[in-house]
């Protein structure tokens, strides 16, 4: 199955046989012989998706993401949407059971429903809920489902949620860090499902059920306990209690530090302090600082030095947020002399080994807020530990964008710790193997078989012991990063906090850092940390078994699976040379344990499917490695047919194509081009975003999404080229309907743009080539071009369908937006609409003219309007008022308001005309045209609450109407 040495990587991606048949996929076809449309190629509720995807950001607790740090993560939302959709086919692919565009319509919002549910995070785990859509999936795929392929696996979400719907997920990963995480994912979990923990209890315990990973989980969170507490009681004494005023004593949170160079005025000579900022808190009411004094040098004998204290009293409080040290781009100030001092000498003393370290405060817990406390010889001495031998070895890489340390002579990956860290964290590595010891005691004495070890495909007390000290193994690594020296202290958050070494995907310069206490019981404490894990493991799906591996993605062979992946994009983020800071822990404390993962010094680069210009010989050839890399991987893929099902790629765009370029941004314009010169057609790009505001109206104007799933189909070996013209007419004829099914998912208005590039390219990449007049090859980025205009030609001649008031009004406001015109103007292009201005000011839509005419906004129109009993009621109107109770009222207020216009105008029409105010309000006003994107975004439970809605008496419904909203 690939072409490099990866153990089992060939048998465990082949599919079990089908129950009473010969194996393989069943392909779901239609009469032609064709592969039946799946419903992600026609419709997703991706409102609802988005919605739930940005949830997950504020999910912590039992969210894989937090097992270890991985970046860029699809949300767990998204993935299980778009593999479900990815297996289920639309009704469109079956006329026999759905003849009318009606009833496929109908049951298309059925399956709308079902990812509704699936997508919500307190149903991942629900048992009716993933039973109701494995149920759908066994029926699109004749009940025998495909094996599932990640190549680009990274933090494992689309193998875990690939797991959570019943496939057997298989992933792979260049990055060692990245299959460690997918196999206490999907690998370790299911081996041992259903098995108590070994950790001794007493004898009642022993009655608990343990279903799933459960014993596995209560386990890593026994042992983990232990290495904690048996870490304090060896290095504890590192730690000291602080002493407060009148005596007592409290435990301490962190010490913030502050590095320290020569000042290079020979007049001065003072060990000045480099810092960023001297705030330790800016809650209100609860304001701390440092304040530096310069002493000494008064005698021959004094020696000038500073020292520090706290300040409590805001007017005495540095006056802004830039108060420290440095000035920026690496500059400083003497804080003795004020002289300047430069960055290259900054960091010629860095290389030279000449930068130290200077205490400013101490952060000690106190009642409901930190006590900060100057620097006193207790504390001091504590942290003068001397630098232990074996520590973690490995230099970092050379990306001066990404790895900033290396310039001020941090260039070792032990340079990124203080002397006291690297104590702690050796003596956690090294209690971990000393945990593998007593599992495996504990293990035999519940009466597990000895086994082969767990990189050998052992299940039994050897594996297990591999099993569980890999979690352990993990928690290590993880409170590595709660710390280094490149954590900061954040001023802002509360009363003060720790911010983490990876704040950003880079390991930046940090100025005045903080050192966390790791018996604090707060982030960076493997009390806190190995709980947690468990709380993840216990919420794995531990069903089908899954395999991880370490492999290049350019050497696998993809025969009789489907995949469904996230690669890397160009130059995003420098996975192998970020992980190494992880890896080098992870291989002093796990080599035994997984040799294959972990067998070299760093993390593999030279394969990685980056734009590294560092490691490829500048821009050109990162570009020309990366797509070359790119397109033999999705070749390979085509050659592998996909198990008869379409690919799905996640595309995440960088933020500045967004802001410079938009949809038609040169990244994205070529990796296009990469999939189509690989044999793709590209069926459907659904925009997927994880980021929302609080407030509905914030949704966001003009925001593009993120991230891009893109559903690809290999191009029919037939296929021909066309022309411009050929290419424009398919255009207009074919993205109408494709148009109206996307609407069906109530996908917002600022997504569709991204969403009809779908269909376009659908229709531009079925071709071998659109030929220009002439006679060139037409470019992705014409095509996209092209995609928009024809898009927003097709909504322009929506407006031919609509009630003369409505087109006056929509005409009106692409010219004039709220603003006023002439009462001329107004009246010549009323009558050409065969209305009249008067009449609109009855209607309520125009403002009383007086020399000039300008629209009612929204939030002007009457609240008290019934549409029930409006003698001219418009389509204009109805939209508005909508648009203004949706915000006004929510959901449940606007529903009635919906029940009741749906009788007098068509409801299908509100929603093309939000879209249709949303694409022309952007330019005119975005506050607006939020409302009109928030009208759309929520179209699909507005019109399933409306639906519920009991009219008793339509005329007087303001008074009697009632609202069902009780699940069916």
């Amino acid at each position: 199955m690939t072409d490099i040495p990866v153990p089992d990587l060939d048998l465990d991606l082949h599919m079990d046989p089908a129950p009473g048949g010969v194996g393989g996929p069943t392909l779901t076809r239609d009469a032609s012989g064709s592969h039946k449309r799946k419903l992600i190629e026609v419709s997703l509720p991706l409102e609802d998706i988005n919605k739930a995807s940005s949830r997950e950001k504020s999910i912590r607790h039992g969210h894989p993401s937090t097992l270890h740090l991985w970046w860029a993560r699809r949300p767990l939302a998204a993935a299980r949407a778009v593999l479900f959709a990815q297996l289920v086919d639309d009704p469109s692919a079956h006329p026999d059971r759905f003849p009318t565009e009606e009833e496929q319509r109908a049951e298309r919002e059925r399956l709308h429903n079902v990812i509704r549910d699936l997508v919500v995070w307190e149903n991942s785990n629900d048992p009716r809920v993933l039973g109701r859509a494995r149920e759908e999936i066994l029926k699109s795929t004749g009940g025998n489902l495909p094996s599932l392929l990640d190549p680009f696996a990274g933090g494992g979400t689309i193998p875990l949620e690939a797991q959570r719907l019943g496939l057997k997920a298989h992933a792979s990963d260049l990055n060692p860090v990245a299959v460690l995480i997918n196999k206490a994912l999907i690998e370790i979990p299911p081996k041992f499902r259903d098995q108590p923990p070994v950790y001794p209890y007493a004898e009642d315990a022993r009655t608990v059920a343990w279903k799933g990973a459960k014993g596995l989980a209560e386990d890593v969170r026994r042992y983990g306990q232990w290495i904690r507490d048996e870490a304090e009681r060896r290095i504890g004494h590192l730690y000291p209690k602080a002493t407060l005023n009148g005596g007592a004593h409290a435990d301490v949170i962190a010490w913030i530090w502050a590095r320290t160079v020569t000042c290079p005025n020979p007049a001065c000579g003072i060990e000045m302090p480099l810092v960023r900022s001297w705030w330790l808190s800016k809650s209100q009411g609860k304001e701390a600082y440092v304040l530096p004094h310069v002493i000494g040098g008064d005698s021959a004998q004094s020696i000038r030095r500073i020292e520090y204290t706290i300040g409590y009293d805001r007017a005495g409080a540095p006056l802004k947020d830039y108060d420290g040290t440095m000035q920026g781009r690496g500059r400083a100030a003497c804080l003795a002399c004020e002289s300047a001092v430069s960055a290259e000498y900054i960091k010629a003393e860095g290389m030279a080994g000449r930068i130290r370290s200077a205490l400013l405060a101490t952060v000690a817990e106190g009642a409901r807020r930190r006590i900060y406390l100057p620097p006193d010889e207790s504390q001091l001495n504590a942290a003068d530990v001397g630098a232990p031998v074996d520590v973690p070895k490995g230099a970092l890489g050379f990306d001066p964008r990404n790895l900033w340390t290396p310039a001020y002579g941090l260039t070792e990956f032990a340079n990124l710790f203080t002397p006291r860290q690297l104590t702690m964290l050796i003596t956690f590595s090294d209690l971990v193997g000393e945990a593998h010891d007593r599992i495996l005691t504990d293990a035999r004495a519940a009466g597990l078989a000895e086994g082969a070890s767990l990189s050998a495909g052992g299940s039994g007390a050897a594996a297990y012991a591999d099993a569980v000290v890999t979690y352990l193994g993990m928690a290590v690594s993880n409170i590595v990063d709660d710390h280094s020296s490149l954590v900061s202290w954040r001023s802002s958050h509360g009363t003060g906090a720790t911010r983490s070494t990876f704040a950003r995907q880079a390991l930046p310069m940090v100025w005045d850092y903080a050192e966390a206490n790791p018996f604090a019981g707060a982030s960076g404490d493997l009390g806190v940390t190995a709980p947690s894990m468990a709380e993840i493991i216990e919420r794995s799906p531990a069903s089908s078994a899954g395999t991880a591996v370490p492999a290049d993605a350019t050497g696998i062979d993809f025969q009789d699976v489907m995949v469904s992946t996230d690669p890397p994009y160009y130059d995003n983020i420098g996975y192998s040379d970020l992980s190494d800071f992880f890896y080098v822990w992870l291989r002093r404390t796990l080599r035994a344990v997984h040799p294959d993962l972990f067998s070299t010094m760093l993390v593999p680069k030279a394969e990685e499917l980056v734009a590294n210009p560092y490691r490829h010989g500048g821009r050109d050839g990162a570009e020309k490695f990366f797509e070359t890399g790119f397109e033999k991987v999705f070749q390979k893929v085509r050659d592998g047919g996909g198990a008869g099902y379409p690919v799905t790629v996640y595309y995440a765009f960088k933020q500045q194509e967004l802001t410079r370029e938009g949809t038609a941004s040169t990244g994205w314009a070529t990796m296009l081009e990469g999939m189509i010169r690989s044999g793709w057609v590209i069926t459907a790009t659904w925009p997927v975003r994880s980021e929302r505001s609080g407030r509905m109206i914030s949704v966001g104007t003009n925001a593009l999404a993120s991230s891009i799933v893109l559903s690809l189909r290999p191009r029919e070996e037939t296929a021909r080229a066309t022309t411009r013209r050929g290419f424009l007419n398919d255009l207009k004829r074919e993205l109408p309907k494709a148009l109206e099914e996307m609407q069906q998912g109530a996908i917002a208005p600022v997504d569709l743009a991204q969403a009809t590039i779908g269909p376009g390219m659908a229709i531009f990449s079925r071709y071998t080539g659109v030929r220009e007049p002439d006679g060139k090859k037409m470019t992705v980025r014409t095509a996209l071009m092209l995609i928009n205009d024809t898009l927003g030609q097709i909504m322009a001649e929506e407006d031919g369908e609509l009630d003369a008031d409505s087109r006056f009004c929509l005409r009106w406001f692409a010219q004039y937006g709220w603003g006023g015109g002439r009462y001329g103007d107004a009246d010549t292009m009323s009558r050409a609409f065969n209305t009249s201005v008067d009449g609109l000011v009855a209607a309520g839509l125009l403002a009383n003219p007086r020399g000039e005419v300008r629209l009612l906004k929204p939030a002007e129109l009457d609240n008290r309007w019934n549409p029930a009993t409006d003698d001219r009621i418009s389509l204009w109107e109805v939209t508005l008022q909508l648009a203004r109770s949706l915000e006004q009222n929510g959901l449940d207020g606007t529903a009635p308001l919906l029940a009741v216009a749906s009788q007098r105008v068509e409801a299908d029409a509100i929603q093309l005309l939000a879209y249709r105010l949303y694409e022309v309000g952007q330019a005119k006003d975005g506050e607006t045209a939020g409302l009109f994107n928030v009208l759309g975004s929520e179209w699909a439970e507005l019109v399933d609450k409306a639906s519920r809605v009991e009219l008793d008496a339509p005329d007087t419904w303001g008074q009697q109407m009632t609202i069902d909203l009780e699940d069916d």
